[in-house]
């Protein structure tokens, strides 16, 4: 018997697929992150079924009893706390280890965060590069996106509501003046779409406590178009250093995405500074 894949809504429950509540209502065991979560999704649908958690931190001992069931010929749903198990999310290890033990694995299709962010963008999605969370201190995050810098497709990522700032200010270092978006709440009341300028959408985050599941969309290399009029980099200046980004950091994106001078963009800053002071 197989091993189904079953995505879960990641924010309004008629998001589940008839076959995602086919295959829970089928399934010997349920196994899931957090029971808790599960229980009230499978109750709100009426589904009895008996439940075994598994987590990051229990995921290869756990993935032993889901094997044995298995081999008994027991078909387990696997699902997450929302969306799809193994993306970003605990269920890849269990996944790998019944593929190398020979058992049947099926993968329904179902609700997921990414692709809508990526629509809402308004980005290129014909292509796209899936970097999911970027884990490691700042410096460590802001290593892993210079190496995705010259990467010509659509990039996105999950982050963290409490780490959003600090993302966004090593995507402004390693990126500079791209277009991007901040999806957060997906399929939930509080959906919200914010595009703009990275520095644009590093200021957003800053002013608002912006909470929820977000999902961070950054404009591709090939796509930069500079659809911004060059006259307008001294309020695009302004926008950085009100974002906290430094005088360093704001020169070198400017010169990078509109050939301003390094030291042009340094002086209006300083000026700006000094009117600010008076």
């Amino acid at each position: 018997m197989p091993l189904i894949i079953v995505p879960t809504p990641i924010g309004n429950l008629g998001d589940i697929t008839a076959r995602a509540l086919d295959a829970l209502k089928s399934a010997d065991v349920i196994a899931c992150e957090d029971t808790r979560r599960t229980l009230k999704l499978i109750n709100h649908f009426g589904i009895k079924k008996p439940l075994v958690s598994y987590h990051r931190h229990n995921e290869r001992s756990r993935s032993g009893e889901i094997l044995e069931r298995l081999e008994r010929g027991e078909t387990v749903a696997l699902v997450s706390d929302s969306g799809t198990p193994g993306i970003s999310d605990p269920g890849h290890v269990i996944i790998e280890a019944a593929i190398q033990r020979g058992f049947e694995i099926d993968a329904l299709p179902g609700a997921n965060a990414l692709l809508p962010a990526l629509l809402l963008s308004g980005l290129p999605a014909r292509e796209f590069f899936f970097a999911g969370f970027l884990d490691g201190n700042a410096s460590e995050i802001e290593s892993a996106m210079e190496n995705l810098r010259e990467i010509s497709a659509t990039l996105a990522f999950f982050v963290a509501p409490h780490d959003l700032a600090k993302f966004l200010s090593s995507a402004n270092r390693a990126f500079g003046l791209r277009r991007g978006a901040i999806a957060r709440e997906i399929s939930k009341v509080h959906q919200e779409t914010i595009r703009g300028t990275l520095p644009e959408l590093l200021n957003a985050s800053i002013k608002r406590e912006l909470k929820g599941e977000i999902v961070v969309i950054v404009e591709g290399s090939a796509s930069m178009n500079n659809e911004i009029p060059l006259e307008d980099w001294e309020r695009l200046a302004a926008e950085m250093k009100k974002a906290r980004i430094f005088d360093k950091v704001i020169a070198n994106v400017l010169f990078e995405g509109y050939g301003i001078p390094r030291n042009k963009v340094k002086s209006f800053l300083t000026r700006e500074a000094s009117a600010g002071e008076r």
